[in-house]
């Protein structure tokens, strides 16, 4: 006998989601648990000189933003040339990486995380250019997205890229560490509730990318981030 209730609705798609989210996590604890096993009595000296060389065969690091989808908050991640991590670096020469199909991922989680949202549509063919674009530096990525914004919320800005002289830098203010979240307690804005289409299920999530912002509120997004200026 079934115990199924006919009058309930069975969301395919959020048990297809929690199945792949379930899979993919006993996939990788499996893989932890295998790599333990073979490597319970490896000395700890050559299990660093392995990761050593696993980091220089990868030659990458990230670039990661938050959005929220039907299991939570989730960060998703850009991968960086490892060959332009080296400090000092000009912005203009951090180089994209191809590394781990991360264009195809982030899309897919970007239409998991929106693509019930009310202004998926509007902006989804633009954004979707970007994330599979053939940007070499993320320079050239991260302002792409930043036109893609500025003309979504029709703002009267130009974007200007120069040499920071002294100058420049004796007269600016320097924001770069406050983005990226390594200090997000810092911020000087405020949090302010707005709708979000996955608010049902795990209540509202502060501290997203702007994308999040846009694709529950559209242009309406002006006013909000006006409230959360200082």
């Amino acid at each position: 006998m079934s115990h199924l209730n006919p009058n309930q609705h069975f969301d395919v798609e959020s048990w297809r989601d929690r199945q792949i989210a379930q899979r993919t996590k006993d996939a990788l604890a499996a893989r932890d648990a295998a790599f333990a096993e073979k490597h319970a009595d490896t000395p700890l000296r050559e299990l660093a000189l392995y990761l050593a060389r696993c980091a220089r065969t990868l030659r990458h690091s990230h670039h990661r933003y938050l959005v929220d989808g039907p299991n939570g908050t989730q960060r998703l991640t850009i991968a960086l040339d490892g060959t332009t991590n080296a400090m000092p670096v000009r912005m203009r020469d951090v180089r994209i990486s191809e590394h781990g199909n991360w264009r195809h991922l982030h899309w897919g989680a970007l239409y998991s995380a929106y693509g019930k949202s009310p202004y998926f549509d509007y902006i989804a063919d633009d954004l979707h250019s970007i994330i599979g674009g053939e940007q070499t530096s993320l320079l050239e990525f991260n302002t792409a997205l930043q036109n893609l914004i500025i003309d979504f919320l029709d703002l009267p800005i130009e974007i200007e890229t120069k040499p920071i002289t002294p100058e420049i830098a004796a007269e600016a203010t320097d924001l770069r560490s406050l983005i990226g979240g390594k200090k997000p307690d810092t911020l000087p804005i405020t949090d302010v509730p707005y709708y979000q289409v996955w608010a049902s299920r795990h209540g509202f999530q502060p501290g997203l990318s702007i994308l999040d912002l846009l694709m529950n509120t559209g242009r309406e997004s002006i006013y909000t981030l006006q409230k959360m200026l200082p």
